[in-house]
């Protein structure tokens, strides 16, 4: 059985959607402690999952289980009903960004389950990188002080892990254009997609994100100023919250922005 970490949203609350948080390389589920309260704060239940296996049995295949493993990661957090609360979305961090587009595109296997709506951060480029000392991958990760020390005291946490390549065939898989072949009924709709993604991460593709965004439908990117690789716990994690609050509430409202500026002086 699964192991999950839950965050429940405030007692007496209607539950707004589902949130299902998948880590990186690397990481455990308490990175993502202080990004899933964030969430759960706005009535929206946040599970946090591991980080996926994908490197065994070929892609199609490990995409189909980590489907699998996502649906009943997301069956039963309606609590009494044991049921879900939609919409259901899936936001992956790192590889586990990778996994989650992935799952999106011709690589998954018709039937293949999908989530109502995904977030992508900080989405690996296909160029390798070198982790070099853990000071050195801390600086690659991020600047927030707190997420240093969280990684840091993390027994858990794999050191060097963003020295490890992201399979190819998984990259190639997550930057390919969504498929929607007609079979899969789920499949038909474009998936609604934020990307965010670090303007000082240097493990993104940024061109390669911009065209990624560009080719879906139903896509928007989101560049973090002065956000590193970790972008979901930078020293941004406040407005990066509250940009993926703002997409929840928008895929809620069948991608029509609750608010609209009418004039700005910024």
């Amino acid at each position: 059985m699964p192991e999950y970490t839950d965050h429940f949203g405030p007692e007496g609350l209607r539950t707004r959607g589902t949130v299902l948080v998948v880590p990186g390389r690397g990481e455990t589920r308490a990175a993502y402690a202080r990004f899933g309260r964030r969430l759960a704060a706005d009535a929206y239940r946040v599970r946090v999952v591991d980080a996926p296996g994908l490197d065994s049995g070929g892609l199609t295949a490990a995409l189909t289980r980590f489907g699998a493993e996502l649906a009943e990661a997301a069956d039963g957090t309606a609590g009494d009903d044991d049921g879900v609360v939609r919409p259901v979305v899936v936001v992956g961090a790192d590889s586990g960004a990778a996994a989650v587009a992935a799952l999106l595109g011709p690589a998954a296997a018709p039937g293949t389950w999908r989530p109502d709506a995904v977030v992508l951060a900080g989405l690996p480029g296909l160029a390798s990188t070198t982790a070099g000392t853990w000071e050195q991958e801390l600086d690659v990760r991020t600047s927030c002080p707190a997420h240093r020390h969280t990684l840091s005291q993390d027994s858990g946490v794999r050191r060097g892990s963003l020295g490890e390549s992201v399979p190819e065939a998984l990259l190639a898989a997550a930057y390919a254009g969504e498929s929607g072949d007609g079979s899969d009924a789920s499949a038909a709709v474009p998936t609604p997609t934020l990307i965010l993604v670090g303007d000082e991460d240097p493990l993104a593709d940024h061109s390669a994100l911009a065209g990624t965004a560009k080719s879906r439908s139903r896509a928007r990117l989101s560049v973090v100023r002065g956000g590193h690789h970790d972008v979901l716990n930078d020293l941004q994690h406040r407005s990066v919250a509250a940009e993926t609050v703002t997409f929840l509430e928008t895929v809620r409202n069948e991608l029509t922005p609750v608010i609209a500026v009418e004039s700005s002086a910024w």
